[in-house]
């Protein structure tokens, strides 16, 4: 019990910036929108390899309606072989673009609308034991459909996206049931039931920074593609 107290923590609680030193990094494969690459690091004077998977990083949307629904589509998603539920979204794969500008233009072209009011709901780190993916949430309402509807932008997949309007409890409660599983759909509507009880006034404006996607953007850790 000598070390116990190593294991409790007196600082501030919250998420922080703290790369170790490399000491060499392999590439492993490089895709489209992620690349693979195996890091040499000193880690307190250990030396240890670790896989990283470098993503584009991405938005997603949680659409709201005046009657309080949320959009989803639906959309099959091969690694997994499964038909999701999940809102709009898209990768961070337009060089320079602002990802407030990146989550308004995917959700005309997913769903068809365009929002008058933007703010950030939540941001999250998909699978950070292995992955750089980081991805922002966005909360749009006054909602407008598009005059000409969604456009035919995407193909296979994103060919045919059916979208359901859900009741935000009710999306809350397929969450908790296991029903519906995306990462952006879990964290985007649960966010949205404890923002909506708050009456949306904790919520950061859509153009709010993201230092968590600036430091991985300057330490090399977003695929380029």
């Amino acid at each position: 019990m000598s070390g116990a107290r190593d294991e409790e923590w007196a600082g501030s609680v919250a998420d922080i910036s703290e790369p170790r030193l490399v000491l060499d990094s392999e590439g492993k494969f490089t895709g489209r929108i992620w690349s693979v690459r195996t890091d040499t690091l000193d880690f307190a004077g250990q030396r240890i390899e670790r896989d990283i998977l470098l993503h584009l990083g991405a938005v997603a949307i949680i659409a709201i309606d005046e009657e309080d629904r949320v959009l989803l589509i639906r959309q099959y998603r091969h690694p997994v072989a499964m038909n999701l539920f999940e809102p709009p979204a898209g990768l961070l794969d337009v060089p320079g673009e602002l990802p407030q500008v990146t989550a308004a233009r995917e959700l005309a072209e997913e769903a068809g609308y365009k929002a008058a009011n933007w703010q950030v709901l939540v941001d999250f780190l998909n699978s950070p034991g292995g992955s750089s993916e980081a991805i922002r949430v966005y909360l749009a309402r006054g909602l407008t459909p598009l005059a000409g509807g969604r456009p035919p932008t995407g193909e296979a997949e994103e060919a045919h996206l059916p979208r359901v309007w859900v009741p935000l409890g009710a999306a809350r409660d397929l969450v908790l049931s296991g029903a519906i599983g995306s990462p952006s759909a879990v964290c985007g509507i649960l966010a949205a039931v404890a923002a909506k009880e708050s009456g949306w006034a904790n919520l950061r404006p859509a153009g709010a920074p993201w230092p968590v996607r600036e430091a991985l953007l300057a330490q090399g850790r977003v695929h380029q593609n």
